[in-house]
């Protein structure tokens, strides 16, 4: 069988920059089986499976290590890759996924993600996570994911992790996030996720659910703008709207082709 596969940087303007997921429609469900092999030959954080039935998208994010219940980056690239590619009609996109209801709408070339807040409580942090970090945080929280707060951009540039540490813990589905006041931004991060094939995710829409509330009590204000700032580097417009927040970003699409299975 012969099918679609689009490959999507997310969260940027231009190619090479932002996070990379694969895009792939399908016309009916495949076994998960079967999702998690493409997944892993397509060898990226993430790969977005998404069926249409009417008005509606079915819309579901694997890793290669595991189904996720939420993925920025991969919903902004399907949002892209329907609008672009597929000429999808209407700017406003509707998926049902594992999170519930998703709505991206588009605005010329940005797509803001409607996506439910995940507000973090002050937690303690691991031995094995806090033995790991060569700069130890301001604070610790915790929603899906562990939030270490520190003081300046330039700690989040040069955390490292000692990744055989880091590896003995499991936080499946979840990662460990840094983040601090941002220099040219109101703040920036960075994600880690223990036992994945790619430690470092270089732009992730589904952590900022957790940034976005955090920092806007922090400053006040209920629009900012963030950076994550890994290697390939993405810029996010981020918005608090109570129980949900608005994620904006921008797209390329990289390669679109087809793979086959027998």
């Amino acid at each position: 069988m012969k099918f679609e596969l689009y490959q999507i940087d997310a969260f940027t303007e231009k190619i090479f920059g932002g996070n990379p997921a694969c895009v792939v429609p399908l016309e009916n469900w495949l076994p998960d089986d079967l999702l998690l092999k493409i997944t892993k030959e397509n060898a990226v954080a993430e790969t977005a499976f998404f069926v249409i039935t009417g008005d509606r998208i079915h819309l579901r994010w694997f890793t290669p290590e595991i189904e996720m219940d939420l993925c920025g980056h991969a919903t902004l690239a399907t949002a892209h890759a329907l609008k672009t590619i597929s000429n999808y009609p209407k700017d406003e996109i509707i998926f049902d996924t594992l999170s519930g209801e998703l709505v991206v709408t588009t605005s010329e070339d940005m797509y803001f993600l409607n996506f439910p807040s995940r507000k973090a409580i002050p937690a303690d942090l691991p031995e094995n996570i806090k033995k790991s970090l060569n700069i130890e945080p301001k604070s610790v929280l915790k929603a899906r994911d562990y939030v270490l707060v520190y003081d300046t951009e330039s700690e989040i540039r040069n955390i490292k992790i000692d990744r055989h540490l880091f590896d003995q813990i499991n936080l499946d589905p979840g990662g460990v996030i840094v983040t601090a006041k941002g220099n040219d931004c109101d703040f920036v991060s960075r994600f880690f996720t223990p036992q994945a094939s790619i430690l470092e995710d270089p732009v992730t829409g589904s952590a900022h659910c957790t940034l976005i509330p955090y920092w806007s009590e922090k400053f006040g204000k209920k629009e900012m703008k963030a950076e994550q700032i890994s290697e390939r580097s993405g810029k996010l417009l981020c918005f608090d709207q109570g129980d949900r927040v608005l994620i904006g970003g921008k797209a390329k699409t990289y390669a679109a082709g087809h793979f086959w299975i027998e």
